[in-house]
């Protein structure tokens, strides 16, 4: 069977599956067709990319050159990405129906890069309801996304398993230090002092809990909804010797029982979603001590909008990145006061880079894991996601707070950017 090469980020040669079996009438390309795909160009903002119809012929509307092609294998997948660009393209990627020439994140952000026309953006990029994060359903979207196994994130990750935004000290660093400076970030953000008890609401694999034993000396109860993940962090903390000050928890963020001197959310209200956001805030306004304080790490925008519907379906299901304002509904009704709200939306983007990057390195092991699909839908997530920070279509935002009338804050942020062992 013959095998079809294409073009990767790095600009090298990859093998991706077997080359599609086109029929004569799938290939056929009628003037209507140009004239869609023309139209739909003109109407995103004439992208500066490159379009090849499934007979071959090249529809380019942008200036200047072009900074790569997609080109459509097939009538079907044109006119599905034409009715649902989100959806269809990713799609169409992941099988092989489309495909990319050039540096897949150059031409993602080209295509992005543009103001769209209001009723185009309406009318072809409002993605469908996230799924429901009940209870049960909470658990089987983190299922879907979390639990592919432990060692086809450790390709990837950094050494301590991290997957949310890591913040460099310069563009320089590298990602393992970025992430361990991000776990400085937060913790100094909130002033853990030694002796006190931390609960936090969806801890991954645990990297953060045990930092925060470790060098903080403060006691932790974890918890977390992914059997994969909690599995992880528990072996972790035993094999560091923190297990007497850190306790993973398989279960709900809705289930958090106890009372604690500082509430941590890294990276999991993107799971929550805006209807169970006054609950979670209940959750928080039960658990903190009366000079409690927190803060909440999440992917964001700036104005409300429905994920990726691509990404929403097949890799993130039930995700919803908030805006500030909707952030508030946490707050607002218990009376808890903002001290600090920080972006890092660049940030995630150099995090994003280095992520794509390793999996490059280690796609021929994800394709053994997995198979070819799988490598061009993950493939095609990393650089999307780097390409949505750089662009602003996602912010990063990190806001920390406490009761409205602890008044034990620091008079100034001296303290968040203070090296480790001083804070």
């Amino acid at each position: 069977m013959q095998t079809q090469p294409s073009v990767h980020p790095s600009g090298a040669a990859h093998i991706t599956g077997p080359a599609r079996a086109l029929t004569t009438r799938a290939t056929r390309t009628l003037p209507i067709d140009r004239w869609l795909l023309r139209t739909f160009l003109r109407a995103a903002g004439n992208p500066p990319v490159r379009c090849v119809l499934p007979n071959g012929e090249a529809v380019y509307t942008g200036d200047g050159a072009p900074v790569g092609t997609v080109r459509f294998n097939d009538r079907r997948a044109l006119h599905r990405f034409l009715r649902q660009p989100e959806l269809a393209f990713g799609e169409g990627y992941t099988d092989g129906a489309i495909e990319i020439d050039g540096d897949l994140v150059e031409v993602v952000a080209a295509a992005y890069g543009k103001p769209m026309h209001p009723l185009v953006d309406r009318l072809f990029f409002s993605a469908r309801r996230p799924r429901a994060n009940t209870l049960a359903g909470s658990r089987s979207n983190i299922h879907t996304h979390y639990d592919l196994g432990n060692d086809f994130y450790r390709l990837w990750l950094d050494d301590r398993m991290l997957y949310t935004c890591a913040y460099f000290p310069t563009p320089e660093a590298t990602l393992e230090d970025a992430q361990i400076a991000k776990m400085h970030h937060v913790c100094r953000k909130v002033a853990l002092r030694p002796g006190e008890r931390v609960v936090e609401a969806g801890c991954g694999w645990g990297a953060l809990a045990i930092h925060m034993a470790r060098h903080y000396g403060v006691t932790v109860r974890a918890f977390n909804i992914s059997h994969e993940q909690i599995a992880y962090g528990r072996e972790q903390a035993a094999r560091e010797g923190v297990d007497d000050r850190v306790e993973f928890i398989e279960d709900d963020y809705r289930n958090i029982t106890g009372t604690y001197d500082c509430f941590m959310s890294v990276g999991m209200l993107e799971h929550v979603g805006p209807d169970n956001y006054r609950e979670l805030g209940a959750v928080i306004d039960r658990s903190l001590l009366p000079h409690g304080r927190g803060l909440i790490h999440t992917i964001g925008r700036t104005r409300p909008a429905r994920l990726n519907a691509w990404i929403e379906k097949h890799i993130f299901p039930g995700g919803y990145p908030p805006t500030l304002r909707e952030m508030m509904d946490i707050f607002e009704p218990y009376r808890f006061s903002v001290l600090d709200a920080e972006n890092l939306r660049l940030h995630y983007e150099l995090t994003a880079a280095h992520w794509l990057r390793r999996f490059e390195q280690h796609r021929s092991e994800v394709a053994r894991m997995f198979d070819e699909r799988f490598v061009r839908a993950w493939r095609l997530y990393l650089a999307g996601t780097t390409v949505a920070f750089r662009t602003s279509l996602l912010q990063l935002f990190q806001v920390a707070f406490a009761r409205d009338r602890f008044n034990g804050v620091p008079w100034t942020r001296a303290h968040v950017y203070a090296s480790p062992a001083s804070a």
